[in-house]
């Protein structure tokens, strides 16, 4: 419950931000440009917030063909299909190429084959030297052209193995691209909710401990309204940045959504989770937040972070909500610290819930 009450808070922040800049910049309050400009508030689309900053500051304004030509360009689910839509023509087309050379050269057997048993038989009925020279001559002839047919043939299967493979690669590109937040460079949402799905059931089979964290950066709203969206960037790539640098080459980190992150932390029990947690609250504190521009110093972020471990029972739903409870606790309590699910600060709330 409070998780949801949080999660309301900050989708009301980022609603309130998303109508201001259309009041601002008198634009039609439709559903295209809610959108457009409620991703903006989150920051969670880096090169959509990169384009609208640029254009604003070219131009001063946004014109709906330019708000249509970004939603179409950052936002349109049909972008990625798309994508994977033209590779799939290009493989089609591939093996259409590859299917007409394979039956040209089918072809080119058979009449070989026709050839060589003819050439048996006239071998067998031929009288003199001129009639075996113009039989070898007719079996030179077509073994050559079966040798050129060969060797187009494996021509064009290296270069299709090859075109093959680059779209292979281009489609695992769009695949990963689809996975990642291009702001932080870590996993996104979508990626967060396979792989502690899969790391749950992976959990259950092997009997192994798995430990979840869940942390977000306290007063994040305040860094955006004062310094602009621009220094809050910089604040989400230092918290993932320090996610990579902290956690084990096992360790699954993820922008959960907004200001709030994730790290799937497989073999780690509660202590050591704990002990992951606080790491990374004390690597981001001790960094000092200056602003590019200026080179202003802003002081210093901090983190709050929940931190729960799968029970016997537990499916991945059940993992989340413990740590986001645990999340929670932590900010009521006075932001800057972690909290498990068996600290007394966390158990005093869901005692209170039972009542």
């Amino acid at each position: 419950m409070a998780g949801m009450q949080d999660e309301h808070e900050r989708s009301m922040a980022y609603a309130e931000l998303a109508l201001n800049q259309i009041k601002a910049l008198r634009q039609p309050a439709m559903p295209r440009n809610y959108e457009i400009w409620y991703v903006y508030a989150t920051g969670y689309n880096a090169e959509l917030n990169k384009a609208i900053n640029e254009a604003l500051a070219n131009r001063g304004r946004l014109s709906d063909s330019d708000l249509e030509q970004l939603h179409d360009c950052y936002l349109s689910p049909s972008r990625t299909n798309d994508r994977i839509d033209r590779i799939g023509a290009r493989v089609v087309s591939e093996i259409d190429d590859m299917m007409s050379l394979l039956a040209d050269t089918l072809g080119t057997t058979a009449t070989f084959g026709a050839n060589l048993k003819g050439a048996s038989q006239n071998l067998s009925l031929a009288t003199d030297h001129e009639q075996i020279k113009t039989i070898v001559e007719r079996l030179v002839s077509a073994t050559r052209e079966m040798q050129e047919a060969n060797s187009a043939l494996e021509e064009r299967l290296s270069t299709s193995r090859l075109e093959i493979t680059n779209l292979q690669a281009s489609l695992e590109a769009i695949r990963a691209e689809s996975l990642t937040d291009p702001l932080t460079g870590l996993g996104n949402r979508k990626h967060f909710d396979r792989v502690v799905s899969e790391a749950v059931r992976s959990a259950g089979v092997s009997r192994r401990p798995l430990s979840l964290l869940m942390i977000d950066i306290d007063h994040f709203k305040s860094f955006n309204d004062n310094y602009g969206h621009l220094t809050g960037d910089q604040v989400l790539r230092l918290v993932g940045m320090t996610l990579k640098q902290t956690i084990k080459s096992n360790d699954i980190p993820a922008r959960y959504g907004g200001e709030e992150f994730a790290v799937v932390l497989p073999e780690t029990p509660l202590r050591q989770a704990l002990m992951i947690a606080d790491d990374i609250r004390r690597m981001v504190m001790s960094k000092e937040l200056k602003k590019k521009s200026t080179g202003e110093i802003l002081g210093r972020v901090t983190l709050s972070a929940g931190v729960s471990t799968l029970k016997p029972d537990d499916d991945a739903d059940a993992l989340i909500e413990r740590a986001d409870a645990c999340l929670y606790s932590a900010k009521r309590n006075g932001r800057n610290r972690v909290i498990c699910e068996t600290d007394p600060e966390f158990r005093k709330v869901e005692a209170a819930k039972v009542a």
